[in-house]
């Protein structure tokens, strides 16, 4: 996960709204299943797939009245701190 990519997902979210992100998410979700993806491809897939996922959970936080500044930093204090 990329703190920059997750607070550009957060900041369209905010600007947008989180359906797009939840819709790009479900055509990920069914693009894993194509044949033929390579290895890299789907690492890929899985890479933006997770910061979309942690740009939602952070504007859960938000909409709990948090700062984006405040989720996001909790947000990855609680991602780094997995597997301690």
């Amino acid at each position: 996960m990329r703190l920059p990519i997750i607070k550009h997902i957060s900041n369209f979210i905010e600007n947008y709204d989180e359906d797009y992100i939840t819709e790009t998410l479900e055509v990920f979700e069914d693009l894993i299943d194509a044949r033929g993806l390579k290895d890299e491809e789907l690492d890929v897939i899985g890479e933006l797939m997770s910061n979309m996922e942690g740009a939602l959970e952070v504007n859960k936080m938000i909409k709990n009245g948090q700062t984006q500044k405040e989720a996001l930093n909790e947000f990855m204090k609680r991602v780094s701190s997995i597997g301690k």
